[in-house]
């Protein structure tokens, strides 16, 4: 067998990319194989299931990577609360290149995307709040609190990244973060 001249995480790269910029729906192939520097034919090999497939792929290395880099930063008993919740903004920031980037949940959860990965990025989601509800609890906040906190962190995230991209303004997103590590520690 042959071996592959273009890895398999440049793939990932390159359709994350696209479905970031384009949404489900609207990233056709051609769009896919040029992004991945694969022809056609190549990417259906790597991805039997087409699109969707392709889709799924991108959703498990993100969640890889989040699981890797921001819930185990939150987790890492190593390090105080403080220090995990501020390390795990820095995170953030580079999953989301200062802002730059979409949401992957929000790319995908438009149109047919969110009838197909709807358990996925539900799944996600709660992770992402669980992650949030465990280091307000651990920053001594009732539990009520720290859910709250959770989801109003969420929100930040979300609605910070769709303002900076529409006003073209980094700072938003940075100063999200800020509020979150703010609201946490205050």
């Amino acid at each position: 067998m042959r071996p592959q001249k273009t890895l398999d995480k440049d793939v990932l790269v390159g359709l994350t990319e696209v479905f970031q910029s384009k949404g489900y729906e609207a990233a056709s192939l051609q769009d896919l194989a040029t992004a991945t520097g694969l022809k056609k034919a190549s990417l259906y090999h790597r991805f039997p299931g087409g699109k969707k497939q392709m889709a799924e792929a991108v959703l498990e290395h993100l969640a890889k990577w989040v699981g890797e880099n921001v819930f185990q930063v939150l987790r890492n008993s190593e390090h105080s609360p403080e220090i995990r919740l501020k390390n795990a903004m820095v995170q953030i920031k580079v999953l989301y290149d200062d802002g730059k980037n979409t949401c992957i949940f929000r790319a995908l959860s438009m149109e047919t995307g969110i009838s197909l990965f709807r358990l996925q990025i539900e799944k996600g989601m709660k992770e992402w709040l669980n992650a949030f509800e465990a280091i307000g609890e651990e920053l001594k906040l009732d539990s009520k609190t720290a859910k709250d906190y959770a989801y109003q962190s969420m929100i930040d995230i979300q609605g910070s990244l769709i303002l900076t991209s529409t006003l073209n303004n980094p700072q938003i997103f940075e100063e999200a973060l800020q509020r979150i590590i703010n609201r946490y520690l205050t």
